[in-house]
């Protein structure tokens, strides 16, 4: 939702008792980002957002004076991960002034909190005021977005309600997942959007709709149930220029300007893969220079280092935009004389652990020969794909757009998708027999 955010105008309701919901990923960290706001005006309001140390806070403020307030003690910095997030406000109750604010994070009623200030009995919040926003992604009408991923975003006006009644312990792996049957009250502004697919279409009955603000709202197939891989941000300054920008859920990178002389970026996949199964991806290197040293392939690591991605013998490289184009395996030549990569072609890649090859393909059609001895069974390895850009002070840059099987290169939708048998993810082209998307779901195929 990278400077996106959706609205609804409100009705009047309750604005004393409320429970939102909902399902979210996380692309940044380390910058403050909204994910709710009732919003009256500036200085009048209801949130709640990641700070710029990555904690959770919820809180009501007055004209300009905290009514309320829950920050946690613990910060959010899984980027991989799917967070389910209750908040409760219950301003009249009775029982107990720690009741009147909550929170739960994946099944648990949060209860460790840096700061606490519980509203006062009763305090009306921002939320449900007649003819004021309800806004999911932002701070206001367009400041403070939230960069990641929603779903299945509930919003109840008027009955309190636990995070059980919206998801459920999965029996089988003990995680906590979404309850695809909910039974709640929805109430006068109540809704249910972004249940399957990026539709703001009320799925609860109430017909409350909500509507595009900014920006363009796109569909994902990274979900709750099967999270897709993505670009890792968290590899390390080490590992990254100073200039390089993540975009689209962690799907695009790049490096607009070049580096400090002497770093390289490197980019690599959230998920990796152990010695076993067959998994494709797509990338589209695009607007690089091309006098760099730029590759894509796969590296591997036995101690969980990603520090071992800058050495060459841990890592199979398609050198694509230099004096010399070849396919480096684990600091070997493989293969020479190749043809370059063009701006705006589809690579894919093809990784078979079971039987230790890797394919490249360049718009559909295999380049050079199949690459073998990629791994051998239980050797210790994780493998994970891979990108780099060579940078330096002399004006080197580039940018690539991962396809891992959301069906969109940053923004644009593939052409026209191709066959895929796994039925796991959406790619341009025909992703071989066998083959899968890198995914939870491919994975455990």
């Amino acid at each position: 939702m990278a400077n996106t955010n959706i609205t609804r105008t409100c009705t009047a309701g309750n604005r004393r008792k409320w429970t939102w919901s909902a399902w979210i990923k996380r692309t940044y960290i380390g910058t403050e980002e909204n994910l709710f706001t009732g919003y009256e005006s500036s200085t009048t309001y209801t949130e709640l957002k990641f700070n710029n140390v990555d904690q959770l806070q919820f809180q009501n403020r007055i004209s300009n004076t905290w009514s309320g307030e829950l920050k946690t003690n613990r910060v959010f910095r899984d980027t991989n991960a799917w967070y389910h997030i209750v908040i409760v406000w219950d301003s009249e109750n009775t029982n107990s002034a720690a009741q009147r604010m909550r929170m739960y994070i994946n099944g648990v009623e949060e209860s460790s909190f840096a700061t606490r200030q519980n509203p006062s009995n009763p305090t009306d919040s921002s939320v449900n005021w007649v003819s004021r926003p309800l806004i999911y992604g932002s701070w206001g009408q367009n400041s403070i977005y939230f960069n990641g991923c929603m779903s299945h975003i509930h919003f109840i006006d008027g009955t309190v309600y636990s995070s059980s009644d919206f998801g459920e312990t999965d029996s089988t792996t003990g995680e906590w997942k979404i309850k695809t049957s909910v039974s709640v009250t929805y109430g006068t502004n109540g809704s249910f959007i972004l249940k399957d697919g990026n539709s703001l279409t009320d799925q609860s009955g109430e017909s409350n709709n909500f509507s595009a603000g900014t920006g363009n709202l796109t569909k994902t197939e990274d979900n709750p149930s099967n999270v897709f891989a993505t670009i890792n941000p968290l590899v390390g300054s080490n590992l990254m220029g100073s200039t390089v920008i993540f975009g689209n859920g962690n799907t695009n990178v790049q490096d607009p300007s070049g580096s400090a002389s002497g770093v390289n970026p490197y980019f690599i996949s959230t998920l990796g893969m152990p010695s076993k199964g067959k998994f494709y991806c797509e990338l589209k290197p695009n607007s690089f220079s091309t006098s760099s040293g730029h590759g894509i392939g796969i590296f591997r690591t036995s101690s969980g280092n990603t520090a071992d991605i800058t050495s060459s013998s841990n890592a199979i490289r398609y050198i694509f935009a230099d004096t010399s184009i070849y396919i480096s395996k684990y600091g070997s030549t493989d293969q020479s004389g190749l043809t370059a990569i063009s701006s705006g072609d589809i690579v894919g890649m093809a990784l078979d652990l079971d039987n230790g090859t890797l394919q490249y393909y360049v718009n559909g059609v295999a380049r050079g020969s199949q690459i073998t001895g990629v791994s051998s069974a239980n050797d210790g390895y994780d493998y994970f794909f891979f990108a780099n850009l060579e940078s330096s002070s002399s004006g080197r840059y580039g940018r690539y757009y991962w396809n891992f099987g959301n069906g969109y290169f940053a923004t644009t939708a593939v052409s026209s998708a191709g066959t895929n048998a796994s039925g796991n993810g959406i790619f341009e082209y025909d992703v071989p027999t066998g083959y899968t998307a890198l995914s939870t779901k491919g994975l455990n195929l």
